[in-house]
């Protein structure tokens, strides 16, 4: 016969809580550590990174800017007097020798004022001349003033003496020598005074015709001005090279434009003679010093070149545009005639060299004197385990070592900002 068991409904129920919690516990737990578990390292193509070896040994430390080719030597030409353009003879792009006429300006204005100063001119040689030919006329008169009172002279003194010689014989009374010999002592002096005339009205003479001549050089050197900007109005280059246009902001001249004197109308430059002109950042120019060598890249030239050239840092520009500083390079040696003005070009200026230091491939955001957190490859280059490292001067493709690597270390450069939230990463 049966025994009914007393409680075992409870123990069932008892045992049914038990194994829910329990349950409950594990499941609990491991969505505890699954939470807890990094995530797997993602896959990346090898092929699409850019990989370098820390190494030790000599760096160079150098700044790149780009920048064009500009002439050494240029000229700006302006208009010497207002005037209108009449016709442009040559134009943009042609070579040119400095008495090439480049354009021909009209000016009545200035041509009125040119036949003025002629006449004026003209008007003060004629009186000169008048001038001269009456202090001539006046001067032989005096002379001849001069002359007669001598004669005059000599004869009363030759009768004063016979006069004397009578007296002394009581033939002729004293009163009459005496006459006689006073009139011969008054044309002595009326003599002197016609002489000492005569003296000074020469240096008079000579002052009258130089305040004239002062007068005729003033109006020549008036007349020569004009004439000189009437022949300006024939716009020349002023030196051998190539006319250029002119350079924004300013505006090319057209025929039949108005202009006043100062006003740009073009451009002469010698392309024989160029200079790098490089846009340095401002945070990388503190220390670039003139003398220092570059190398300046003009394989866009074309035409069979594809070289270097070497150069040395010759200006420094002491303003700032757009967050830049000009750099002018003079470059050394003979350049190739393919190289023309306006030229794109890439500059490298060494600034200095380190001699022993660690250094590696400049990573894409890697600064100077910055830290930055790089991926450094495994010695079986599966995987790559991100590294805080620290930087020390910076080149143009290279980067000082300071902290975080050792020689020998491969790490990745590339933009690597895509997996900032991975510690490791899987090389495919």
């Amino acid at each position: 016969m049966d025994i009914p068991r007393k409680d075992a409904r409870r123990k069932k129920v008892i045992r049914l809580i038990i194994g829910l919690t329990v349950l409950v516990v594990v499941v609990g737990g491991l969505g505890y550590g699954v939470t807890k578990l990094k995530p797997a390292a993602p896959g990346v193509e090898m092929s699409t990174l850019w990989p370098d070896q820390v190494k030790r040994g000599p760096m160079v430390v150098e700044v790149r800017g780009l920048g064009t080719l500009v002439p050494e030597d240029t000229m700006l030409i302006t208009a010497i007097t207002d005037g209108r353009v009449e016709r442009i003879l040559i134009k943009p792009g042609t070579p040119v020798r400095a008495d090439s006429v480049v354009m021909v300006m009209t000016s009545p204005e200035l041509e009125t004022q040119l036949l003025d100063a002629e006449f004026a001119l003209k008007a003060a040689e004629a009186d000169y001349e008048n001038l001269k030919v009456t202090l001539e006329k006046s001067l032989l008169d005096m002379q001849s003033t001069t002359a007669q009172v001598g004669a005059d002279f000599s004869t009363a003194k030759l009768q004063a003496d016979r006069d004397m010689a009578l007296a002394k014989e009581n033939l002729l009374p004293n009163v009459d020598a005496q006459i006689s010999e006073v009139k011969a002592k008054e044309l002595e002096n009326r003599l002197k005074i016609e002489q000492t005339r005569l003296a000074t009205y020469s240096r008079a003479e000579q002052a009258q015709l130089a305040t004239q001549k002062v007068k005729i050089d003033q109006l020549r050197g008036e007349y020569q001005l004009k004439k000189s900007q009437v022949d300006q109005l024939k716009v020349k280059a002023g030196f051998d090279g190539m006319l250029q246009a002119l350079p924004p902001p300013l505006n090319p001249v057209e025929e039949g434009q108005k202009v006043v004197a100062g006003t740009p109308l073009g451009k002469v430059a010698q392309p024989s003679h160029l200079k790098a002109e490089l846009k340095i950042a401002e945070t990388q120019v503190k220390d670039v010093a003139i003398g220092q060598p570059a190398t300046i890249d003009t394989r866009l030239a074309g035409g069979g070149w594809n070289g270097f050239i070497d150069g040395k840092v010759s200006r420094i520009d002491p303003s700032i545009l757009n967050g830049t500083v000009t750099v002018d390079v003079a470059l050394i040696g003979k350049h190739p005639p393919v190289l023309r003005p306006d030229l794109s070009v890439d500059g490298t200026i060494q600034l200095s060299k380190l001699d022993d230091v660690v250094f590696v491939g400049r990573p894409v955001f890697g600064q100077e004197n910055a830290t930055a957190t790089l991926f450094k490859l495994e010695p079986d280059s599966k995987y790559a385990n991100k590294v805080k490292v620290t930087f020390g001067r910076s080149s143009v493709n290279t980067i000082e070592v300071k902290e975080g690597l050792k020689v020998g270390d491969r790490v990745i450069l590339s933009d690597m900002s895509a997996y900032d939230n991975y510690d490791r990463i899987k090389l495919n």
